[in-house]
């Protein structure tokens, strides 16, 4: 039996504590995430996920992600820099599987993500 399950309230989910962001551009950037769910096979994950003022790289290599952004505001450019966009409380954010570019973060971010490898 497939088990249903819901998550209220993601502006209040506890996340844990917040370490150095790996891949930041920007001194002191720091980020907690917690997982909600993922699929038995692993290839899709959802979680809660945040993020201090700060510039970072991603890399969407491996996953494609959809941001959901719950509270704060950033800019989000492809690598190559043909193009951003300002994000916002309410968004829905596409990185397609293959997407890789740069975040500045400019109010601290809270996103719902869902990470989905092919």
């Amino acid at each position: 039996m497939v088990d249903l399950e819901t998550f209220g309230d993601l502006s209040a989910i506890e996340i844990g504590e917040f370490k150095p962001k790996p891949t930041t551009l920007t001194d002191g950037q720091n980020e907690a995430a917690k997982g909600l769910w993922s699929s038995a096979d692993g290839r899709t994950s959802i979680g809660v996920w945040e993020c201090t003022p700060g510039h970072f790289t991603a890399d969407r290599t491996k996953g494609g992600e959809y941001c959901h952004i719950i509270s704060g505001r950033a800019t989000v450019s492809n690598a190559d820099g043909s193009r951003s966009r300002d994000i916002g409380p309410g968004d829905l954010l596409v990185l397609p599987q293959g997407w890789t570019g740069e975040w500045v973060i400019h109010e601290h971010m809270r996103k719902l993500y869902v990470i989905s490898a092919s």
